[in-house]
């Protein structure tokens, strides 16, 4: 039976106290019907004897104290599932957002999720191509991995991760792949942004998109991601689909956290950011995986915006904790016009040895993105002389590896938004950028590769 109280004592920011609560348990859900005779819904955030502590996820402006009925339900939050979320556009909570009819769900998920037990887990191992060079060639994104995107206000990471939904895909035969897009704070033309691009190249039909507004409740934001890793859990653990989940933006997630912290009258952090921020962001990143006996996967590419382009802001430095991983945009990059503006040299996939090589991308993949590693950054320290010194004052050598740099960024970094790459054609353009090196300068590379890949790479070059 469920139990109706009209004792809700005060209501400040997105939160309201009821008092006299029986039995509520911390998580539970409740509808809340106010004098106009609509009704909102929340959940328990706190719990202390009978005083229990909601947040109302529509927000409590026009809220009356004293004439509002408060109905606890007894369950968790849910989300409910079918494989006819696919191709669906839903708000930040799970409800349809596209005027398409309601879901008839097949199973029923607590959007909180379940732990996934460690011994459980399986080892990413398996690559994802994204058809991106600057990831596939040089931080190759794996099966199971959570891979960040460190961004900056101003810079593309919008599009970025349209190209990453749209091109995404597992090499192999018979493998499903679905990407689940969950966007949080973003703009009203953002978000069509989104919309109409995956809708526009087709990509739609393997997306399910949770869309939460900038100007919708904060409360709301906290949901987003949970709804989307429940639906990600359900396509990859009962429809046994390879899923990529995207989260944009973590940074206004984070925000939404401070602002309910606040109104909770909780001891601030670093920045005014809550102390269990850490704990908070893990419960959402630690969703990703594989686990064995299943033939699903979760992989995550979380995208956030670092305040002032601080990589030692408390969202981006404990999302690095916690991730294997980050790919950093590059603003001076941005500004040259190169897209995407991906920086490579602090870029890094901590798994990236275990999703390539032989019977995976290729034999010579690891030697070939040390090489251009190391080129790279040469290239970069040459161009950082030239604008003191000038580039006369550079050696013969210098002014080759600044060469290289610049023909680098060019090519194989910049490529625009809709050019889609296999990991051959980025391989295979890493040989020809390396091709204007003697063999005996490419120090990281076996000899044998470089007498296998080198000659048609020259070849190539020279047409």
């Amino acid at each position: 039976m469920l139990k109706e109280y009209q004792t809700v004592s005060e209501i400040y920011g997105p939160l309201m106290l009821v008092e006299g609560v029986d039995g509520a348990k911390y998580g539970e859900i409740v509808d809340i019907e106010i004098a106009d005779g609509s009704v909102r819904h929340g959940q328990i955030l706190q719990v202390d004897r009978d005083k229990v502590l909601v947040q109302v996820f529509e927000g409590t402006a026009g809220i009356d104290v004293s004439r509002s009925t408060v109905r606890f339900l007894g369950k968790p939050m849910e989300l409910g599932l079918s494989p006819e979320i696919l191709g669906r556009v839903f708000n930040g909570t799970g409800n349809p957002k596209d005027d398409g009819p309601a879901i008839l769900p097949e199973k029923r998920m607590n959007i909180n999720g379940n732990p996934i037990n460690p011994y459980a887990r399986d080892f990413p191992n398996q690559f994802i191509q994204t058809g991106i060079s600057t990831i596939d060639g040089l931080n190759p994104l794996v099966r199971g991995q959570k891979l960040p995107i460190f961004s900056g206000a101003g810079l593309p990471h919008d599009e970025i991760t349209a190209q990453l939904c749209r091109q995404a895909t597992v090499r192999g035969e018979g493998e499903n792949f679905a990407v689940v897009f969950a966007a949080m704070g973003i703009t009203f033309e953002a978000a069509q942004f989104f919309i109409n691009d995956l809708t526009n190249t087709g990509a739609i039909e393997r997306a399910v998109m949770f869309i939460n507004l900038a100007d919708d409740p904060a409360i709301e934001r906290i949901a987003t991601p949970r709804c989307a890793l429940t639906a990600a859990e359900y396509l990859a653990f009962e429809e046994d689909m390879q899923v990529l989940v995207v989260l944009n933006d973590m940074t206004n997630y984070c925000e939404a956290l401070r602002e309910i912290s606040a109104a909770r009258k909780e001891v601030p952090g670093r920045r005014g950011y809550p102390g269990y921020l850490y704990t908070d962001l893990a419960t959402v990143y630690e969703r990703a995986g594989r686990i064995k006996g299943k033939k699903g996967s979760i992989t995550m590419v979380p995208v956030l915006t670092m305040p002032e382009d601080d990589k030692t802001h408390p969202v981006p430095d404990l999302t690095g904790y916690i991730t294997e991983g980050q790919i950093i945009m590059s603003r001076p990059l941005h500004r040259r016009s190169i897209s995407p503006p991906v920086d490579c040299l602090p870029s890094l996939s901590r798994l990236k040895d275990k999703g390539i090589g032989e019977g995976k991308t290729r034999e010579d993949h690891a030697d070939l993105y040390n090489q251009l590693y190391a080129a790279y950054a040469r290239g970069k320290e040459a161009q950082e002389l030239a604008t003191i010194l000038g580039e006369a004052a550079l050696s013969e050598e210098d002014q080759l590896y600044m060469k290289f740099a610049n023909e680098f960024e060019g090519r194989y970094i910049s490529q625009g938004y809709y050019e889609n790459r296999t990991v051959e054609q980025t391989l295979d353009l890493g040989w020809e950028l390396l091709s204007m090196f003697d063999d005996t300068q490419l120090k990281r590379i076996d000899v044998e590769l470089i007498e296998k890949y080198m000659p048609a790479a020259r070849e190539r070059a020279n047409k």
